[in-house]
């Protein structure tokens, strides 16, 4: 020991010299090597049981404990940072934990039984667990690294938070991005990468995507599954070499072909970090070498957990195994059951990968002659099934795209539940009682929850300790807070334990899910603090000031329709389409739809579109619905050159706002018409165009009954009768819904069309839920009380209503004059100053 380390230590001896002398008993000091995923979990587990400890954790990160399977969600921006974290700092401290956040462990002293960090501070221990976990994978590829200075800029690995920071802050300024390896973070960290970047490319060295987990034609089922997202997957595909002198400019393959990119991510596998554990005389293999009790070999005060731990000669990778480390190991190290062992893990997972539905558990191939398989493939729906069966038992089953059997297959694969007879009915159900398993006949240690290990006993005592909303015990047990493909069976659990008693949800009431407040209690607060940026609703109104990705769009849209022109834009509160005000496609390119008031244009605006087209090699030109032209295939970079050169206004085919009018030709031209629909639709357009909205907008105006212009099923229709008078019709849908509108009043003139088309249309904007169409607000209001308020004007609210439309009217300006002076130098464009991100150790 040196003289520094020896000073360092000797303070806590002489506390725990002078407690001995007073005759206090110390509880044994347990230190902790890793605050993941497995560290904490453990730690918890130890806590449930009453384990008497003075703990102390060690983790590389100075953050809490979070949930690393989420990074996938904060990258795709459906996550806030905020809502990944398992444990923040404060349950640290009330749970008497000592934490060393973002400082690492450089070697162990196993006979003076001391920890040393790289600081050079010494702590004593009577039990250690090193769960140290894993490090991304990153292949010795050229030009991968600069010497010295880390990763190439525009490299990133996908395993910490940081690392996900760093990707989206440089993601933001380009434009094309390589994900290297095909398995499951890879294809994760290819869809998140999609909110940010026109186009990603997804390598894989293997034959077919996750070929750990699924065979090829299951492999080759996904690929067709997520390129039909729009992103490009190359299987076969070794890198050799990253191109570019100062940034990253591509990727060069073995068999010559390069892929230009601005961004290149490495999600090729892990590596379990067993540095420590070597250096300090442990046994390490591929990981550090355990026995049944989850003790490092020959060390009986040594323990080791988690993706670093080799156990019978294997390591995982999945978190579901971690869990079951974890209880073993609290069982032994609290006396609760000394002879508690971990035999390993049976593998059964079932996952959202890049949002298609994956399950896999077991053989993913028969090994034996006499092995029973069934498969079922749907390339075109991209649905395979297959099962493996050995002597009547399930050992094997992959699933894609259909997984509604799982929760049977998954209860047969790990208790060997009794296989029908009619084997096809594993996979189908044939019109009888369907093979699946009730909440009630599901086992009470069955795993509901993979992601964050969560059983049905577990959800059940939280159910019957007074928590019976669904969304409650999903906070309070986190089941369903990981991929999410548990939530309806964790809402199934939740009906049986509570006796069918499930209590309603407060927060179901709430505008936006990050702030506790219905919306017209949202709306009262706002203008009491004169809340006029979403950072300031979050900062007075959350607890904390705690902010909500998935909020952030509704209040933005709320805001802009309370303030109008007095509304303080922020950029992050705005979603990809409304950023670059055009509507992203499955491809990563976008859908440019300039306006045309009532669906009427010119020969010069014609003229000016096919020229336009042509100019930018537009791959698509197609009329919409919505009596537009649509120019489809748009990359990022030229929007504005495009918008530029178009010089018309959007058409708002892209934001919950007000969109269109359909007309037909009215009373000038067809010898049915008996109104002007053609000139009151342009009126309406003219006036009305862009408004915010709690869903879109799109309304119809028609000359006459016979309704070309499809005014009765429209979220506002207008139509034309005899005497020069016009009927209103709110709330109708002829998409996935179909409904035709109520009528809400018949008016003798254009003007009254006008009037009660803002004040209708203002009285839904202020009591609609976030992204409820009119379709489903107007029965839920119901029709006698809507024309109430708004043409009979019962309640008193017609001025106020009236005013604060115009107020909105008065404000629009046209979104593209962003073109002129983009809100940053990377929000269209890909020719940028690079900046260097600063990278942090993966560990």
């Amino acid at each position: 020991m040196s003289g520094t380390e020896r000073l360092r230590s000797e303070p806590r001896r002489e506390d725990e010299r002078r407690a001995a002398e007073r005759g206090q008993a110390q509880p044994p000091r347990l230190v902790v090597i890793g605050n993941g995923m497995a560290g904490a979990r453990t730690v918890e587990e130890i806590l449930s049981r009453g384990g008497d400890f003075a703990i102390t954790m060690f983790g590389d990160e100075p953050y809490g404990n979070y949930n690393r399977i989420m990074l996938s969600n904060v990258l795709a921006g459906v996550e806030d940072e905020s809502g990944i974290f398992l444990n923040d700092l404060s349950w640290y401290t009330d749970n008497g934990i000592t934490l060393h956040a973002g400082r690492r462990i450089s070697r162990i002293d196993r006979f003076a039984k001391q920890v040393y960090a790289e600081d050079g501070t010494a702590t004593p221990y009577d039990k250690l667990i090193i769960a140290t976990g894993s490090r991304a994978f990153v292949p010795p590829i050229p030009g991968i690294h600069r010497p010295g200075r880390g990763y190439h800029q525009g490299v990133f690995a996908f395993r910490t938070l940081d690392d996900t920071r760093s990707m989206i802050r440089y993601a933001r300024e380009h434009e094309r991005a390589v994900v290297i390896g095909g398995g499951l973070l890879g294809l994760e960290a290819a869809r998140g990468l999609q909110n940010h970047v026109s186009h990603v490319t997804l390598l894989h060295a293997m034959g077919h995507l996750m070929n750990t987990q699924l065979d090829a034609q299951a492999g080759a089922i996904l690929q067709r599954s997520v390129e039909q997202l729009g992103i490009e997957v190359v299987c076969d595909a070794m890198t050799t070499e990253i191109l570019g002198k100062h940034a990253v400019t591509g990727v060069k393959l073995a068999d010559g072909r390069v892929i230009d990119c601005d961004v290149v991510v490495v999600a090729a596998g892990i590596r379990a970090n067993t540095e420590v554990a070597a250096a300090s005389g442990l046994v390490v293999e591929r990981g550090i070498v355990v026995d049944d009790q989850m003790r490092a070999q020959d060390e009986p005060d040594i323990y080791v957990v988690g993706e670093c731990a080799q156990h019978r000669g294997e390591t995982y990778g999945l978190v579901a195994p971690l869990w079951d480390q974890a209880k073993v190991l609290a069982d032994h190290l609290t006396g609760r059951d000394p002879r508690a062992a971990y035999h390993g893990s049976r593998i059964a997972t079932k996952l959202k990968v890049a949002g298609v539905d994956v399950a896999s558990m077991g053989l993913k191939e028969p090994e034996r002659d006499d092995d029973e398989t069934l498969i079922f493939s749907e390339p075109r729906k991209g649905i395979y099934k297959s099962v493996i069966i050995r002597d009547g038992r399930l050992v094997g089953a992959t699933l894609v795209g259909d997984v509604k059997k799982v929760a049977f297959l998954m209860q047969a694969f790990d208790r060997g539940l009794a296989l029908p007879e009619d084997r096809v009915e594993l996979m189908f159900d044939l019109g009888g009682p369907p093979a699946e398993v009730s909440a009630a006949e599901l086992a009470d240690d069955a795993q509901v929850c993979n992601c964050n290990g969560v059983t049905k006993a577990t959800i059940a005592e939280t159910v019957h300790g007074g928590c019976k909303t669904v969304s409650g015990v999903m906070d309070k047990t986190r089941a369903g807070k990981g991929c999410g493909t548990c939530k309806s069976l964790v809402a199934q659990i939740v009906e049986w334990a509570a006796g069918g008693a499930v209590e309603e949800d407060p927060r179901a009431s709430w505008y936006v899910p990050g702030v506790p407040m219905p919306k017209p209690e949202l709306m009262a607060a706002i203008r009491t603090h004169d809340l006029r940026s979403v950072s300031s609703v979050f900062a007075k109104l959350v607890p904390g000031g705690q902010e909500d990705a998935k909020s952030k769009m509704g209040l933005a849209s709320l805001l802009k329709m309370m303030w109008g022109e007095d509304y303080v834009d922020e950029r992050d509160a705005r979603f990809i389409n409304d950023r670059v005000h055009a509507n992203i496609q499955r491809d990563g390119t976008f859908s440019v739809v300039p306006q045309m008031k009532g669906g009427v244009t010119t020969p010069a605006q014609l003229k000016r579109i096919a020229e336009v087209a042509e100019k930018h090699a537009v791959p698509m030109v197609k009329l919409t619905g919505g009596q537009r032209i649509d120019l489809l295939g748009v990359p990022k970079e030229k929007l504005p050159e495009i918008w530029a050169d178009l010089d018309m206004p959007s058409g708002y085919a892209y934001g919950k706002s007000f969109r269109t009018v359909k007309t037909c030709v009215g009373s000038d031209f067809c010898r049915f018409g008996v109104g002007d629909s053609t000139a009151l639709g342009i009126a309406l357009e003219e006036r009305y165009q862009g408004i915010e909205g709690p869903g879109k907008m799109k309304l119809a105006v028609t000359g006459c009954p016979r309704n070309c212009a499809e005014a009765y099923v429209k979220d506002l229709g207008v139509v034309a009768i005899d005497g020069g008078r016009w009927e209103i019709y709110v709330g109708g849908a002829a998409g996935a819904h179909v409904r035709k509108g109520d009528l809400l009043a018949t008016v003798e003139s254009p003007d009254e069309v006008i009037t009660l088309t803002g004040r209708f249309l203002q009285y839904y904007r202020e009591n609609a839920n976030w992204l409820e169409r009119t379709y489903a607000w107007v029965p839920r209001v119901g029709i006698e009380h809507i024309r109430a308020v708004v043409v009979d004007d019962t309640e008193g609210l017609a001025a106020g209503l009236d005013a604060a439309m115009d107020a909105s009217v008065a404000a629009y300006r046209d979104p593209w004059k962003e073109r002129a002076q983009p809100a940053t130098p990377g929000q269209f464009r890909t020719s940028l100053p690079l900046v260097v991100l600063p990278q942090v150790p993966v560990r």
